[in-house]
């Protein structure tokens, strides 16, 4: 892109390498304040009572009908976003609304959300034949993508509007438990923000959960994305023990951010010597 040296543009002041350093730390300060106020609000969500879903909605799915149910994929939660993609929208036939379009381009590889009983999926009212052939031009074939057949985007709040659902199930029943859209969507992608606003959360061990959550200790139950299912998780699990030993000196309540990218240079070099 082309400067334009007639629009000048108010800078910040040029500074010393130790100034600059202690601006930094004093923005640290309160990007962990936000952390933590992050986590909290996190902690709140878990703790959102649950709404049975008594409706049986319908969707068409690439192969069969589906219903609400199916959409777990046999896992025990479901993050459904409402995606734009139907007559009427800007960019019909060829392609999806441009914000939701947006949303998709950033999704992280799903195995890591799978790894966490967590399946993502997106629906839309666009016939399935239109949906595989935008995914497949767009590189968006990991998502599963249904298409709405009934009032579902209208029960839940996204039949004028994108927005994101979170559902959990017991046995066969469903439960939404968590809604979020607008300016909300925007952080949705991150498989941690994803994580974040199910009922489960990320599953870790230094989380404040409700009794009985499961839970299992961080770093490791992570793996490469085709992976998981490939059992190497004592060897890991040694590595980040040895990680974890190195750094006791750290304030555990900063443990989760300033720390983790020490903690995480530490396990790749133990890892590669292992």
């Amino acid at each position: 892109m082309e400067h334009r040296k007639d629009l000048a543009m108010k800078t910040p002041p040029i500074v010393s390498p130790q100034e600059w350093e202690a601006a930094r730390q004093q923005l640290l300060v309160k990007e962990k304040a936000l952390t933590r106020s992050r986590d909290a609000l996190a902690a709140e969500r878990r703790r959102m009572p649950w709404l049975a879903v008594e409706n049986k909605y319908e969707f068409d799915g690439p192969n069969d009908k589906a219903s609400l149910l199916d959409l777990f994929d046999g896992r025990r939660q479901l993050i459904l976003y409402r995606a734009f993609f139907e007559p009427g929208v800007f960019g019909w036939p060829d392609h999806g609304c441009r914000g939701c379009s947006f949303v998709a381009d950033q999704v992280a590889h799903l195995a890591h959300l799978n790894a966490r009983d967590t399946t993502l999926a997106f629906a839309s009212r666009a016939p399935q034949t239109d949906i595989e052939r935008v995914k497949k031009r767009m590189g968006w074939q990991q998502i599963p993508w249904y298409t709405i057949t009934d009032t579902f985007d209208k029960d839940f709040g996204v039949d004028e509007w994108h927005g994101t659902n979170a559902f959990i199930r017991d046995d066969d029943n469903v439960f939404r438990t968590y809604f979020i859209n607008s300016r909300g969507d925007e952080q949705m992608g991150n498989t941690w923000n994803y994580l974040d606003i199910t009922a489960l959360g990320r599953q870790e061990e230094w989380e404040d959960s409700p009794e009985g959550y499961p839970q299992t200790p961080p770093y490791k139950w992570w793996h490469w994305h085709d992976e998981y299912g490939n059992d190497s998780s004592s060897q890991w699990s040694s590595v980040v023990d040895r990680s974890l030993v190195l750094l006791q000196g750290v304030d555990n309540t900063n443990e989760r951010d300033s720390a983790g990218a020490q903690r995480q240079r530490t396990a790749a070099k133990e890892g590669n010597a292992t």
